[in-house]
């Protein structure tokens, strides 16, 4: 799996169009909850790519009041299980941690992808909330 940082609009729309396929298409997630402002504003973009080359995942990550937000993470379901998603988190991570080495990394996780996110150094915090008719919690990287 290979992670790069959009910087053309072409991968941006490859990235939403994989974000769409993923939850307003596979997950009923409204259209207008999926897009947001922040894609095209505040927010850094990431583009997973098989050992073949082809698109297979997204994620993005933005600042906010309360720290450093993980956001949008996206894995097309013929690609699950491959280190997409851990390839993803670790280029997100890696920036993240460079450019906010203090702020608090957190994301809200759909229930079954806690475990997920457990093994890669993130913890509860708060109790299951839903967003989009979808069961999240709220995690944060590192100790706390």
């Amino acid at each position: 799996m290979q992670v790069r940082r959009i910087t053309t609009d072409a991968d941006l729309e490859t990235a939403l169009a994989i974000r769409h396929t993923v939850f307003v298409l596979g997950q009923n997630v409204p259209a207008d909850l999926e897009h947001d402002a922040h894609d095209r504003t505040d927010a850094t973009h990431y583009l997973a790519l098989s050992a073949a080359g082809q698109p297979c995942g997204a994620a993005r990550w933005r600042p906010t009041e309360a720290g450093v937000k993980l956001e949008r993470f996206a894995v097309l379901a013929e690609y699950r299980n491959q280190q997409a998603g851990a390839a993803l988190l670790a280029a997100v991570l890696h920036d993240v941690q460079a450019a906010h080495p203090a702020a608090l990394v957190y994301l809200n996780a759909q229930l079954p992808a806690v475990r997920f996110y457990e093994r890669h150094g993130f913890r509860k915090i708060g109790e299951k909330f839903t967003e989009a008719d979808i069961e999240h919690y709220k995690m944060a990287f590192g100790k706390g």
